[in-house]
């Protein structure tokens, strides 16, 4: 095996690849990055198990400067691999198989031996159909994304709730995250060309991967899901992520269908207001904030409290109040994530008790886009 290619083109195709390989996996393998060489391109491959990663560079687009002096596959050392790539002095270099699975890493006068491994013992990628595809475009992916991965749970005592819950049928995608302490859910219109409906459990930490493995390039997405895993296929990168086993909590009955007490603000300015309620409230091991509604002066206001800084008082302007006076409490970082998904726009908070969770919702809500948090029982 032996190839020769542009540098940079090289690190930039392979960066995805890279972002599946761990090194605190129990397969010494899997610390490589697999390179398999035919008359075609060169495919690199990546994995850690939950997810892999190929890549395909062919050898007819120019830009790539690939070429073949003879074909076959190898796995390298990722760590050192990439390191070695990064700091070669020319645009170009040359990749060779010796005997004994030693490569030779050639650049102008720069030239490293490193030892491979046979790439016959590199795990298979997992089998996914791909005769009854969905299709999705890349900035509706990372919307869904964005909106509700932050709420998954990162404790793994409950394994399902690390995922996001997507169910898809012909015209609709529905994703939901909790973490039993909050929720997101968004729902965005697709047209599925299957007849197959889907109800499965995506790893968040997949999904986070693979928002930063989509260019600004990708447009549509190709999604192929077996049994046990799901397939993305864009740019000439295949991405593939495990599915989480078990049935997804219903969450239907945790969005309360009425309100007491409504709030419209600017999701901005509310965040602003928050994040500087929850300066003093995180030097407390309690981290609350308290919201306080007056009604019929049309007043809000949030403290934070830390009995060994300080306390923190601050008037909240709000475009509109009705219902019910509350004091409510709440996690200040649950309320700031959020928010943050709303980005720059009006939201309104709708509230049914002290102690019942609240709803986030966009002002012109379809119901597309809801975000509930359960507040706490006791503000110190």
């Amino acid at each position: 095996m032996k190839f020769t290619i542009n540098r940079s083109q090289f690190n930039h195709q392979i960066i995805n690849v890279q972002r599946a390989i761990s090194t605190k996996t129990t397969i010494p393998i899997l610390t490589g990055i697999k390179l398999d060489l035919s008359k075609e391109g060169l495919t690199v491959t990546g994995s850690d198990v939950d997810i892999s990663v190929q890549t395909f560079i062919p050898q007819e687009d120019v830009d790539n400067e690939l070429q073949i002096d003879s074909t076959g596959a190898i796995v390298l050392p990722a760590r050192f691999f990439s390191e070695i790539i990064k700091k070669l002095p020319l645009d170009q270099f040359t990749l060779e198989v010796l005997d004994n699975q030693q490569v030779a890493i050639t650049s102008g006068h720069s030239e490293f031996k490193i030892n491979g491994l046979d790439a016959n013992n590199y795990p298979h990628l997992p089998e996914v159909s791909n005769t009854d595809q969905l299709q999705i475009s890349s900035d509706i992916l990372r919307q869904v994304i964005d909106e509700t991965v932050f709420s998954a749970s990162k404790e793994e005592n409950r394994p399902i709730l690390t995922g996001l819950h997507l169910q898809i049928n012909q015209d609709q995608l529905l994703a939901v995250a909790t973490d039993s302490h909050r929720l997101a859910q968004r729902i965005v219109k697709i047209q599925n060309s299957g007849d197959s409906d889907y109800n499965l459990v995506i790893p968040a930490r997949s999904l986070k991967e693979l928002e930063h493995s989509l260019s600004d390039n990708s447009e549509e997405i190709k999604l192929s899901i077996s049994e046990n895993q799901i397939l993305f296929e864009f740019d000439n990168t295949m991405f593939y992520s495990r599915l989480l086993e078990g049935n997804y909590p219903k969450t239907d009955r945790l969005i309360p269908d009425s309100s007491t007490t409504k709030l419209e603000i600017d999701a901005k300015t509310l965040l602003a207001s928050v994040e500087r309620a929850s300066l003093l409230s995180h030097a407390s091991r309690n981290n609350v904030v308290k919201l306080v509604i007056d009604s019929g002066q049309k007043q809000v206001v949030l403290y934070g409290n830390s009995p060994e800084v300080g306390t923190v008082e601050e008037a909240v302007k709000v475009d509109q109040v009705e219902g019910e006076d509350l004091d409510i409490s709440f996690n200040p970082d649950y309320l700031k994530a959020a928010l943050q998904a709303f980005g720059e726009t009006k939201i309104k908070l709708e509230f049914t008790a002290a102690l019942h969770p609240f709803t986030l919702k966009p002002l012109n809500d379809d119901h597309s886009f809801i975000q509930l948090i359960t507040p706490v029982r006791t503000f110190n």
